[in-house]
């Protein structure tokens, strides 16, 4: 039981027995489970994810699993010629009773009072560049994986890479002009949010790594993209926005910035290389499906202004006609 010998040695921390939570392995110690996560080369990045954990912790946001330091004081620790972080959680934290798009709403007014931007961590204000980077590293790392080697995943992103340029490319223009309006308030200040938001607020923890700094309707355009590719109905995804906004009214420019979001195909990027993506059979059944879902997804954009009550061209927000 090496990491059961780490845990002994390094946090003086006797676990009682093994768990397995959502596909992490934890080791339960009373009221509390330790999971020891790789911390290669990401350590500024995890003290940054670190800070807004504590944080989260100290405004009642009690299932938010923590890094905790060893008994050198160091939250880092060598063992078997890797470095690690030790995290742990509360195994009897509360879980919101309020609805999705409450809940989503409250825990944005908390994170809008963290002042301290991270450095790495934040994508605030970022997104335009971010992007770009984001679409010419796909479109080169997929078209050198096909020359070097032929497989049906490789086919499929191939053939369907002409599209996700011109629609990554809409995207980023929409949010471009977007980015000129300043019909903004409060609401659109920086807060703690989730890398990619799945109603992680209804969970039993809320993982250290998942977090991130950025404009709040990044988790609400999340929220909404994974309730499009998994086939929820618009009345729930209206119901969702009618109750964030009972709580966070949301501005033009905010309403622009989820629209250029969505458009953004990040699930297809996310498909073939996020780190939870998988093998290449798995990859390629998900993108595949995604293929399939997505002549729903654009009719869901198409009238997402409308159906959420928003009148357009009251307010001036452009329409993509293409659609």
């Amino acid at each position: 039981m090496p990491f059961r010998n780490m845990l002994l040695s390094h946090y003086e921390i006797q676990t009682e027995e093994k768990r397995q939570i959502n596909g992490k392995e934890g080791y339960k110690q009373s009221e509390y489970i330790y999971f020891i996560i790789p911390a290669d080369n990401r350590e500024v990045l995890y003290m940054e994810q670190a800070a807004l954990a504590y944080f989260l912790t100290e405004n009642q946001y009690d299932q938010t699993a923590v890094p905790i330091q060893n008994v050198h004081g160091d939250w880092f620790t060598a063992h078997q010629e890797r470095t690690y972080m030790v995290i742990r959680a509360n195994r009897y934290s509360r879980v919101s009773e309020a609805t999705p798009g409450e809940t989503l709403a409250h825990f944005h007014q908390t994170g809008s009072n963290y002042h301290y931007e991270p450095q790495h961590v934040s994508s605030y204000g970022q997104w335009k560049e971010l992007w770009i980077h984001k679409l010419t590293q796909f479109e080169h790392g997929v078209t050198e994986e096909a020359m070097q080697r032929s497989s049906p995943l490789n086919l499929l992103v191939m053939d369907s890479l002409p599209y996700i340029i011109g629609i990554s490319e809409n995207a980023i223009q929409f949010l471009q002009e977007s980015e000129k309006d300043y019909r903004f308030h409060e609401s659109d200040e920086g807060t703690v949010a989730f890398s990619r938001y799945v109603n992680q607020l209804h969970q039993p923890f809320i993982w250290t790594h998942d977090l991130v700094y950025d404009h709040p309707v990044r988790d609400v355009a999340e929220s909404i993209r994974y309730s499009i590719t998994h086939n929820k109905n618009k009345e729930n995804i209206h119901q969702f926005l009618r109750d964030y906004q009972s709580v966070r009214p949301l501005s033009v420019f905010s309403w622009r910035l989820l629209y250029a979001r969505l458009l953004f195909p990040i699930h297809f990027f996310d498909a073939v290389y996020a780190p939870s993506s998988g093998d290449e059979e798995k990859k390629y059944t998900q993108f595949k499906y995604l293929l399939e879902q997505q002549d729903r997804y654009e009719k869901t954009l198409k009238t997402f202004f409308a159906d959420a009550g928003i009148e357009r061209e009251t307010l001036d927000i452009p329409e993509l006609h293409w659609l």
